[in-house]
């Protein structure tokens, strides 16, 4: 009973990761949450570009000239 009480106390971190993880998977929010991080790399990747026009234009250009 010591062992099993040193062992919760020593991975409980991992215990409540699994459990999460079994959760989402259970519910399907894995979906949702990778839904929204697309979503928002998307939003990152637009704001750069629109912060960045001309440096982007300039890589664009190089990389389609290496083509």
């Amino acid at each position: 009973m010591e062992e099993l009480k040193k062992f919760i106390k020593q991975y409980k971190g991992a215990i409540i990761g699994v459990i999460i993880g079994i959760l989402i998977l259970i519910t399907r929010l894995h979906d949702l949450m990778i839904a929204i991080i697309v979503l928002a790399l998307g939003a990152i990747i637009g704001n750069y570009i629109q912060q960045n026009k001309e440096d982007v234009k300039l890589k664009l250009k190089s990389f389609i000239d290496k083509m």
